[in-house]
């Protein structure tokens, strides 16, 4: 008996399955569990924004490719990339502990994102996080920073850039943090469904692979997640879409923040709402009507 769990082969992408392999072999003692590592398309297109070239699930189709036809049990995939609409035959088996949710300001020369000079350029591959500094910092000039983690530092390294914005969750992971500046707060840059957090993918017909993870399952995490999930979903989420989606727990109680805008950030539609963690599906679905009822489909249809 083995499990071969699939990952993509980006430095980060490894750390995320390594780290849940170490957990599924505490959990399954004598078990081989081994690594599938495998390219896929949205790592081999780079010279595009994501949005042009087909959204998160280039990131993933491979990996699916693999579960179907037997070569892997599993994957591994950090939430915010994995497409809202799961495809037919998959799932979310568990969602794991979330990491720091935040972005992070990157810079060798600045200690803040307030610091940058007129004119300075900034680096993003997110279109959430292009319209949020639109709408903020006008006087930036942004460009497009596709690659992973290390290609991304290498680029803002070779001078190409003044300062670059990155999930904090994979530098940390990747014993990274001292090249974090400073962590924005949701209230600067509401961070993107999911950030943060681990999601296992299975085939829905497998449900022994769904046993053997069920223990990794994080509710409180996953309540979370679910109801920025559902918010993304409800308004068509996808890399097309610039949307935030940020929830945590308090005092028992599920509240969600959330926000649309053009991709310019000249429109901003931006809502809250509290609930019961078990209605979190709900909950977000509901906040992402509030805001189609303020006008939410106008930037939609836009956005074509």
């Amino acid at each position: 008996m083995s499990i071969v769990i699939a990952s993509r082969e980006s430095r980060l992408a490894m750390w995320q399955a390594e780290h849940i392999q170490t957990r599924l072999a505490a959990l399954n003692p004598g078990v081989e569990i081994r690594i599938l590592g495998m390219s896929t398309q949205g790592d081999r297109i780079l010279d595009r924004p994501l949005a042009q070239i087909g959204g998160k699930g280039l990131f993933i189709k491979e990996l699916e490719a693999a579960m179907l036809d037997g070569r892997a049990n599993l994957a591994v995939h950090s939430l915010k990339d994995v497409p809202m609409e799961m495809p037919e035959g998959f799932t979310l088996a568990a969602i794991c502990a979330r990491e720091n949710p935040c972005d992070a300001f990157v810079s060798n020369r600045y200690a803040r994102l307030e610091d940058l000079p007129n004119g300075a350029v900034i680096g993003t591959s997110s279109l959430r996080r292009e319209a949020l500094l639109r709408r903020r910092y006008p006087r930036l000039v942004i460009r497009s920073l596709r690659g992973n983690l290390d290609t991304r530092l290498k680029k803002l390294d070779a001078g190409d850039y003044d300062a670059i914005i990155l999930a904090a969750a994979g530098l940390i992971r990747l014993g990274l943090r001292d090249r974090i500046r400073a962590v924005l707060t949701p209230e600067q840059s509401l961070p993107a469904p999911g950030q943060g957090a681990l999601g296992i993918e299975i085939c829905t017909q497998h449900r022994d692979a769904a046993s053997r993870v069920a223990s990794l399952h994080d509710v409180p995490t996953a309540h979370c997640v679910k109801a920025e999930r559902a918010f993304s979903r409800a308004l068509g989420g996808s890399c097309q879409v610039p949307l935030g989606g940020y929830a945590l727990l308090n005092d028992g109680k599920l509240w969600l923040r959330g926000f649309i805008a053009s991709p310019d950030g000249q429109t901003m539609l931006e809502g809250e709402i509290c609930g019961e963690p078990g209605d979190d599906e709900r909950l977000g679905a509901q906040l992402a009507a509030n805001l189609r009822a303020r006008g939410a489909d106008a930037i939609l249809s836009a956005l074509g």
